[in-house]
């Protein structure tokens, strides 16, 4: 009896295959007879048909690429953005006294806010506006002509309006980087007004000179001196790390320094943060390919392998000088690495990312801890040792290793790519990277030192001295990051 169960069952089973087949037979002749007509009208309206249908499918195409070229900036936005706040706040909160957590946190806070209004209003357009070798025009003030179609110039498939929202989150770490320098010791107000003179002074030319149209250091727009600098190691690092060496040596050293110890109140806190920051670099790095194609992923697979190899090449040479590995050496080391791919991430191959983040490691490493130490000067939160050092070392490297398999960003008039980094021939372009360094170091260290003059008589750089013992939260801000319930 189970035999003839199973019988019946097997019939029914080729009955519903047979059904089925016949059901996509019937499919496929209507779907043949359905384009029949368009064959037997003429070959002139089928050709027609066929050329239309060919560019709606490429319209469609494109659109889907626009598309997500604009979600992978959009997304990258928010990544630099969470660079600053929270990343590079709990970074620089974690590693200064508690009594002075909030003022520093608030100080990275405070750029997320003054620096937006600023390049909206103005900034933008200084920065990236149609000008001259030097600085933008003022084309571009309150964003006029800021919209959904694309600039060509800059990014061909993303709105206008996401490239500028996109580089403001540049705008506003830079000078955030720089409090690291003079943590713990100056006025909230001459912050204030500090930051807003040097981004109009510093940052906005820099910028321009390096990634604006016309600029003197654009090297893919036609520059004097081409400079190969493809996510800010001259315009973000090297420019806030020597301003942070010129803030340290103007303000002096802390009460106590280096006398009395000042050990970090929450490695927690700034090991947290130094995650956030590496998982935000791939927005800073990737992101500067301007679209989510092979140039994303070689520069994000370049970011991570230079930040690896720079926490174990500070950790190694940390480990060898002292006996121990430290968690602060390790999150030290990676930013030291992520700084010096920044320049380099969009131009060179794997293997090379990996040479540069190690030799930053271990280069950043002795600049703080031997350098500084020699120098006595106090970088509060080694802000030039790692942005600084670390900002110009990359740069340097990435005119060595470059190479135009990766981006071939030199051309010939035949539109044959040329030779990019010294170690494919073009020796020429470690002296334009050497130009490009020297710019951002002149004018990040006069134009600091020319701004600190001109706050200094204003409304005055530093605390009293009371107010530095008892605390910038307090002091400058009326409240405590922590407070302690104490049992009756």
């Amino acid at each position: 009896m189970p035999k003839k169960k199973s019988s019946i069952a097997g019939y029914v089973v080729l009955f519903l295959v047979c059904i089925s087949c016949f059901s996509l037979a019937a499919h496929a002749t209507q779907a043949a007879h359905a384009v029949t007509p368009a064959d037997t009208t003429g070959g002139d309206l089928g050709g027609d048909l066929g050329n239309e249908r060919l560019a709606r499918l490429e319209r469609q195409a494109g659109a889907a690429q626009n598309s997500a070229d604009n979600a992978w900036m959009l997304t990258s936005s928010a990544l630099v953005l969470m660079m600053t706040g929270p990343g590079l706040a709990l970074f620089y909160g974690g590693l200064v006294r508690k009594k002075n957590v909030l003022a520093t946190m608030i100080q990275s806070f405070a750029m997320m806010t003054i620096i937006t209004v600023v390049w909206a209003l103005f900034g933008y357009s200084l920065a990236f506006g149609s000008g001259n070798s030097l600085i933008g025009g003022l084309h571009n003030i309150f964003l006029r002509g800021v919209g959904a179609q694309p600039d060509a110039d800059y990014a061909s498939t993303i709105p206008a309006l996401t490239f500028m929202v996109y580089q403001l989150m540049f705008a506003i770490i830079t000078p955030a980087l720089i409090t690291g320098a003079f943590a713990e010791r100056m006025k909230f107000s001459a912050m204030v007004l500090f930051m807003v003179l040097w981004f109009v002074v510093i940052y906005a030319p820099m910028a321009h000179m390096v990634w604006g149209k016309s600029g003197l250091l654009n090297a893919s727009l036609g520059g004097r001196f081409p400079t190969l600098d493809f996510a800010g190691g001259t315009v973000v690092h090297v420019t806030s790390g020597v301003s942070a060496l010129v803030c340290a040596l103007y303000l002096g050293r802390r009460l106590g320094y280096p006398q009395e110890p000042m050990p970090p109140h929450s490695m927690v806190l700034s090991f947290i943060g130094a995650c956030l920051l590496w998982v935000g670099w791939f927005g800073f790095n990737a992101g500067s390919a301007l679209a989510s194609g092979n140039l994303a992923t070689s520069a994000f697979v370049a970011t991570h392998l230079a930040a690896a190899a720079a926490a174990l090449g500070w950790g190694a040479a940390e480990w060898f000088r002292s006996g121990k590995p430290s968690a602060l050496g390790a999150i030290s080391g990676a930013v030291a690495g992520l700084v010096a791919i920044t320049p380099a991430a969009g131009f060179v191959d794997p293997m090379s990312a990996l040479v540069i983040g190690l030799l930053a490691g271990v280069f950043c490493y002795l600049m703080v801890a031997v350098v500084k130490a020699k120098l006595g000067y106090d970088d509060t939160l080694d802000a030039f040792g790692v942005h600084g050092a670390g900002g110009t070392i990359g740069a340097l490297l990435t005119g060595v290793f470059a190479s135009s398999a990766i981006n071939p960003i030199f051309k010939d008039a035949h539109g044959q790519a040329l030779p990019s980094g010294a170690l494919e021939g073009n020796l020429h372009q470690v002296s334009n990277q050497f130009v490009g360094v020297a710019i951002a170091w002149v004018l990040a260290g006069v134009g600091t030192f020319a701004i600190l003059k001109v706050v200094d008589m204003t409304v005055g750089l530093r605390v009293s001295e009371d107010h530095e013992i008892q605390g910038l939260d307090l002091t400058q801000h009326g409240e405590e990051g922590y407070y302690w319930e104490i049992p009756a």
